[in-house]
Order: C-alpha cells, then structure tokens, then sequence
C-alpha cells in the first residue's frame, strides 16, 4: 500500500498537503523507510488532522525506479 502511495504522488508538486487517514498512514510508513520527508500528525493528534510531504528523497526515487525495473 505504501508504495502504491509512494507511485501515486511520484510526479506531484511539492510540498503536498494530503487530509486522508490512509494517506496519512502511507507517508509515517514512507518516513519511517526514509523514503519520504513529510511533516505529520502526531500518533495522539487529534484536531487537524493533516499532512504535508515535503519530498521524496533520493532513497524514495531509487525505490521507486527499482519496483519499476522488476515490474515494467
């Protein structure tokens, strides 16, 4: 899922403000991988919940044209 995500917003503007739990829930997981840097919510946040992906870093790109080689 996360990485479906990640392919999803491959091409976006940056930075990227994104509202949706499940997105939210993405982008913690890109972080955590380094694939992303993002400003989040915190786990206890609950008003506002919101985001925003500041950029897919280089680990994320080279992720990204990795799953693209094994499956074209």
């Amino acid at each position: 899922m996360p990485m479906n995500f990640l392919r999803r917003i491959e091409d976006a503007s940056f930075p990227l403000a994104i509202h949706e739990e499940a997105d939210i829930q993405c982008a913690a997981v890109l972080v955590a991988a380094g694939l992303i840097e993002a400003n989040l919510p915190g786990p206890d946040s609950t008003a506002g919940r919101g985001g925003v992906i500041l950029r897919i870093t280089p680990q994320g790109r080279a992720e990204l044209n990795r799953t693209r080689a094994l499956h074209p």
